[in-house]
């Protein structure tokens, strides 16, 4: 499928895709707006409009997506793993992702780090305001704090990555571990050579097709599930939050700006010997679906697309990356945790020394890597990380309101992150003749 204009049976053009969507967050974010200031977040019409029509058909749109993500994540691995034909090319094409990741997250967290060192988003901020907005938020803080206690950390967390029983893992939605059984299960393939074996790639790669077109079905709708996104945000929220906020919110976006514009460029340039600008056109679709959704998960099947027919990237390295980096390769998580870490402590007065500060990035690596690519998924990594440098966890409270913003503005970086790692992998890799898509 080409994302450039396609064309009917009856020669009449149709719009792409990624020009609804943009046309949908477009349309949404006005009319949110006007709603917002015209008649208020407290009126009745408008709370009865996104309690009952928007809200829940958002919703709908994300839930039909994580519906078929865990079957088309778990069968585009496996067969990821199965077409590299041999263990030692799926070594190589892995450990070039484990170094790009650890070495790129590295690089978002220390400019994250630099910027909110610098311009001290923290230390201004208005106490009555940010008390209010900590009142206001301390409910969902609390549950947020709450959870980091139930979850595994340091040991436990990578032996939770092995599962005992795949099904109850997948059914917990512990996407590592089912990730870990479809590594598994395609080194396996690999190894085996059998008509059995080669069957049961065969049903797995239709369950890989299977999966793409349902979820084809379900993204012609992504163009009305971004106007409900962006008219609930803007209805609800206008630019109140973030204008209380504009220091925080301006040095993360600043950070994930630096870090998608310059550092992925330059990744691109000298690495994968891609052309960034090219690169960034081909794939506006999966950057303004990551942003409506705020999920690196929803949007997989869109980036696998992608790579594919946008950039022409080899099935075989595009499935493999991308779908361990939609739940491993989070640059932009990382990034943000940095950030909002050093944001409270300012705002706490804590101050960290550099070793502090050293830890606080090793672990945003890690939480990077292990956060659930779902929206608000790393509030609870925040939240530990605060508590281990003495930080006020409860402060998460204070940022709740602009985190859906943030959110959608990191997803975009970890999405593009996954097309690049998996663009940079690529280079020197066979690529199948099918695979290359000239409309890019």
């Amino acid at each position: 499928m080409s994302d450039a204009t396609t064309t009917h049976a009856d020669g009449r053009r149709r719009m792409p895709l990624h020009w609804k969507m943009a046309i949908g967050f477009g349309l949404g974010l006005l009319l949110g707006l006007v709603a917002h200031y015209g008649a208020g977040a407290d009126a009745t019409w408008v709370q009865m409009l996104t309690k009952y029509v928007t809200q829940p058909a958002g919703t709908l749109f994300l839930k039909l997506i994580f519906m078929l993500v865990l079957p088309l994540l778990f069968s585009a691995l496996v067969v990821g793993v199965a077409e590299m034909g041999d263990v030692r090319a799926l070594g190589r094409v892995g450990w070039k992702t484990l170094a790009y990741t650890v070495v790129v997250s590295a690089i978002a967290v220390v400019i994250g780090l630099l910027l909110v060192n610098w311009l001290q988003p923290g230390a201004g901020v208005d106490r009555e305001v940010a008390a209010r907005m900590l009142a206001e938020g301390s409910e969902r803080a609390s549950a947020i704090v709450g959870s980091t206690g139930t979850s595994p950390t340091g040991l436990d967390m990578l032996l939770g990555i092995v599962p005992d029983n795949v099904i109850k893992a997948a059914a917990d939605n512990t996407i590592l571990a089912v990730m870990f059984f479809a590594l598994m299960l395609g080194i396996g393939l690999v190894l085996t050579r059998s008509e059995a074996a080669d069957a049961l790639k065969r049903g797995i790669e239709g369950l890989f097709d299977v999966s793409m077109t349902l979820i084809g079905l379900v993204i012609r709708l992504a163009p009305y599930a971004v106007f409900c996104f962006m008219f609930n945000l803007a209805a609800l929220f206008g630019w109140d939050l973030l204008a209380r906020l504009g220091a925080y919110v301006g040095v993360v976006v600043l950070a994930l700006a630096l870090h998608m514009f310059v550092t992925y460029s330059l990744a691109l340039k000298f690495v994968g010997g891609y052309s960034p600008v090219r690169f960034f056109r081909a794939s506006q679709e999966a950057m303004v679906m990551a942003f409506s959704t705020a999920s690196s998960n929803a949007t997989l099947p869109t980036a696998l697309r992608v790579a594919e027919h946008r950039l022409g990237l080899p099935p075989r390295i595009s499935r493999f990356v991308l779908t361990v980096g939609a739940t491993a390769n989070q640059n932009g998580t990382a990034l943000f945790e940095g950030v909002t870490v050093l944001f409270l402590a300012q705002f706490f007065g804590v101050e960290l020394t550099l070793m502090q500060q050293a830890t606080v990035m090793f672990v945003c690596i890690l939480g990077g890597i292990g956060t659930a690519g779902v929206p608000a998924g790393s509030l609870p990594v925040v939240a530990l990380i605060c508590a281990m440098v003495g930080v006020d966890p409860m402060g998460i409270g204070l940022i709740l309101g602009v985190d859906r913003f943030l959110d959608m503005c990191r997803t975009t970086l970890n999405v593009t992150g996954d097309l690049v790692a998996a663009t940079v992998v690529s280079k020197g890799e066979i690529v199948e003749p099918a695979a290359a898509d000239t409309a890019a």
